[in-house]
């Protein structure tokens, strides 16, 4: 019984060790059949790479020979500049360079020195750079006459995306520094000065500028076009400009389509927010204290500082009429000022190869080069007129509708009491208009 029991357990202890060794070779080869498919899926991977390789090598070898060759014909193309160097510098009298650059050789330095800070070149090593001179003469033909920059190109010698680099820079420069000089605020002084030569000339007092708006047109965007769109039917940019009695604008607003009220113009100009900082010189007319003001047509607002016609009505007084018409003789200042401001710088006359974001920036500097010209006291020729009459028959101005809203206590007080000082100082005039 005791060897029966014995010979079992070795039996069983047997079998365990058999099973063991068994379980063994068996994770042992299982093992070994993971390592050699992993280091297959490696060896397949690298020569996937290395064909890869191999096929992009030859590509890039046998491609060129694929493709046909083009030779280079110029590294630059040659250009004359002969008119510019020869013609212009050298033979130009002055009154070519006022039909040319509207203005004459030595306003055209002035301007020059003017502007050097922002387009002045810069230093390059691989050409020689466009001259101050030559830059600014290119940007002011673009501005006088309108032409394609194609055309500018051809004339001066240039790539046409050269006129177009001059001509941005030179306005955003314009905007962001230089106007500054040629278009602010008169000072107390400049503005006692300029209400005295407005009553000599028109006879209302306490007159510091007229203020008007004309539409200048615009290429607009395909999203938004009707906002553009004026009361004639055709898209532009609202040009709110106050001028003084020389027909010179010391205040200019150009950011508004065109179909935006007068009214509301005005009130997105910093004109209106800022009235209170212009200058303060009341005086006492027909027992009232009057302080100075602009002079508008009925489509702005009455204000304290802004007086306006009296609106058309059947029922007007001949004393309220006779106002209407000194008030009107007085608002030519600002009509002559657009009058010359288009003849001169024809480039507001048509819709130009701008973009409509740049258009106010383009507007802003013919504003100022406008003034630029008049201090220079730079010469105005009569078929310029002529010609921007024609172009600006194309496009009509809109008609002016009076403003709906109701009038300032304070802006009637003023208006009255103007009203009766002409009665009793001036004969009573009848508007022609």
């Amino acid at each position: 019984m005791m060897a029966s029991d014995e010979l079992d357990r070795f039996t069983v202890l047997y079998i365990t060790h058999v099973l063991y060794a068994l379980i063994c070779l068996q994770l042992r080869s299982t093992l070994s059949l993971l390592v050699l498919v992993l280091s297959a899926g490696r060896r397949h991977r690298l020569m996937v790479q290395q064909c890869a390789n191999s096929a992009f090598s030859a590509l890039l070898q046998l491609g060129p020979s694929l493709l046909p060759r083009v030779s280079r014909k110029c590294w630059m193309r040659v250009r004359s500049k002969d008119w510019w160097d020869r013609v212009v510098l050298k033979e130009f009298s002055d009154a070519e360079w006022r039909e040319h650059f509207r203005m004459t050789r030595g306003s055209f330095d002035k301007l020059c020195a003017l502007m050097e800070e922002v387009l002045r070149p810069q230093d390059v090593t691989v050409r020689a750079p466009i001259p101050l001179q030559m830059r600014v003469a290119i940007v002011l033909y673009k501005l006088a006459s309108c032409a394609e920059y194609k055309v500018i190109a051809n004339k001066f010698g240039v790539h046409k995306t050269t006129v177009k680099k001059f001509v941005y820079s030179f306005c955003k420069g314009m905007v962001s520094s230089v106007i500054n000089r040629l278009i602010r605020a008169p000072t107390a002084e400049e503005a006692r000065a300029i209400t005295r030569r407005f009553e000599e000339k028109f006879c209302i007092p306490q007159v510091v500028g007229c203020i008007h708006r004309t539409h200048i047109p615009v290429l607009p965007p395909s999203d938004g076009f009707k906002h553009f769109v004026n009361r004639k039917g055709w898209p532009s940019y609202i040009l709110q400009a106050v001028t003084d009695d020389t027909c010179r604008f010391w205040n200019i607003n150009c950011q508004m389509p065109g179909s935006t009220a007068d009214a509301d113009v005005l009130r997105q100009a910093a004109l209106y927010s800022q009235a209170h900082l212009l200058p303060q010189e009341p005086k006492e007319i027909s027992g009232s204290s009057v302080n100075l003001f602009l002079l508008g047509d009925p489509a702005y607002p009455l204000l304290d500082w802004l007086i306006t016609e009296y609106a058309p009505s059947p029922h007007l007084t001949a004393e309220q009429e006779s106002f209407n018409a000194y008030v009107r003789s007085a608002r030519t200042t600002v009509d002559t000022a657009f009058g010359k401001l288009k003849s001169r710088w024809r480039v507001l006359l048509r819709k130009c190869d701008f973009h409509y974001t740049f258009i106010p920036h383009v507007i802003a500097t013919c504003c100022a080069l406008h003034n630029f010209c008049e201090v220079e006291e730079e010469g105005f020729s009569p078929a310029w007129t002529e010609e921007a009459a024609v172009m600006e028959r194309r496009m009509l101005q809109p008609d002016v509708f009076p403003c709906g809203e109701s009038e300032c206590s304070d802006g009637q007080r003023v208006r009255l009491t103007l009203t009766e000082y002409l009665r009793i100082n001036f004969p009573l005039h009848k508007s022609e208009f």
